[in-house]
């Protein structure tokens, strides 16, 4: 597992035509607000499904982000990336394979960018205001300009009253759906750089496996 993940299908030419303007708006608060904050730790909900393969699967994780540098837990699974290298442990396996990600890969989302994915590259709209769980959610959803992505859509569920991030949904064009639900969110707290890397010393029984 090298990244994670999120989005969805299919939908008519003429929905861009519903209020972008909106959707702008609100996705400028967004972006003004999230880059306020020097560093993001958040607890999360990572759901999978395959409608056509019934294959439906919810797993818990977390992850901490600083800049473009980021470490997620999830599915026993450690990724750590510092901006360049990416350390990928698989704890029962004992073994981390090391490589350095294409950028310009997005057939899985690069999680530190899930709270910014909305800046370029994205025809958007308003779809409206919902209520879930006492709290009033804006939804918008994100169309690709390039339509060679491996995904359709991206559907944003913001919370109106700290325009925070609490959702991301994404439906891949190989029937693969993925949703990243934010649980419980901390922003600015220090993080040293070295916590963006695989330590090797502490853990000398690991198999190291070089792919670059």
């Amino acid at each position: 597992m090298k990244k994670i993940l999120l989005l969805i299908a299919f939908i008519p030419g003429f929905v861009f035509g519903q209020n972008p303007e909106k959707a702008k708006e609100i996705l400028d608060q967004l972006s003004t607000k999230t880059k306020t904050y020097t560093t993001i730790e958040a607890d999360f909900s990572f759901a999978m499904e395959n409608q056509q393969e019934d294959i439906q699967e919810q797993y818990d994780g977390d992850i901490s982000i600083k800049g473009d540098k980021y470490k997620v837990n999830l599915m026993d699974v450690d990724t750590y990336f510092d901006g360049k290298t990416m350390w990928t442990h698989m704890i029962d396996a004992e073994e981390v394979n090391v490589d350095e990600p294409d950028p310009e890969d997005e057939e899985t989302l690069n999680p530190a960018k899930i709270f910014t994915i909305y800046e370029t590259g994205f025809k958007y709209t308003f779809v409206g205001e919902k209520t879930k769980d006492g709290v009033v959610m804006y939804h918008i959803d994100l169309y690709p300009i390039n339509r060679d992505k491996p995904y359709s859509r991206i559907k944003l569920e913001i919370k109106k009253n700290d325009m925070q991030l609490n959702g991301i949904k994404q439906i891949g064009k190989d029937g693969n759906n993925y949703t990243i639900l934010i649980k419980n969110m901390k922003t600015n707290t220090p993080m040293a750089d070295n916590m963006f890397v695989f330590d090797e010393a502490a853990n000398p029984d690991v198999d190291i496996i070089d792919m670059r």
